[in-house]
């Protein structure tokens, strides 16, 4: 199973990922979720959060290379955190799950060459990617071993029960819980 969410920024991918995996106490979980990080209110960057909970800094307001709009990206601290928990070698998972495949995740070389590898494999992922994006993006989109779906305002609050579901009857069960 290979499932992707796309959607509108702010539609609520990450939300949903979150709420999946809080259903997901009996599956074996690895990979990670973005969330902004905020101070008095306004977002000055993006953090990357692992599922066996460490945390690091994806993006942050700045002009240091390489940039996605006003941010400043982590490429080296992203890549420590990201890519052990892509490796079925160093991590082995029943899914993987990667919020999100998007511009500023991308600027890693190493990343894209992991997803890849995992895409190569029989893995379970359940992974959010960028609506919009050219090159890479597009590649990945267009495969047909992956199933997409949009999240709308329409359809994603029944979303996670669905997804759940598909998971829970997609993978046997009993292992170690994905929060």
């Amino acid at each position: 199973m290979r499932l992707f969410i796309t959607g509108s920024p702010g539609i609520g991918k990450t939300t949903l990922i979150r709420a999946v995996l809080e259903q997901l106490e009996e599956v074996q979980c690895a990979g990670f979720y973005t969330e902004e990080k905020r101070h008095r209110g306004q977002r000055i960057g993006f953090k990357i959060i692992t599922l066996d909970g460490q945390e690091g800094t994806l993006a942050s307001v700045g002009r240091k290379e390489p940039t996605v709009g006003r941010y400043s990206i982590h490429v080296e601290e992203f890549e420590k955190l990201a890519l052990p928990q892509l490796d079925p070698e160093m991590t082995p998972a029943d899914l993987y799950v990667i919020d999100e495949i998007g511009k500023m995740e991308l600027l890693s070389q190493k990343f894209r060459n992991q997803l890849i590898d995992l895409l190569a494999r029989p893995s379970n992922l359940l992974a959010t990617i960028a609506k919009k994006g050219k090159g890479f993006i597009e590649q990945i989109k267009g495969r047909n071993d992956i199933e997409l779906t949009e999240v709308t305002r329409e359809n994603r609050d029944r979303l996670s029960e669905e997804i759940v579901n598909r998971i829970k009857a997609e993978l046997s069960t009993g292992s170690k819980g994905c929060d």
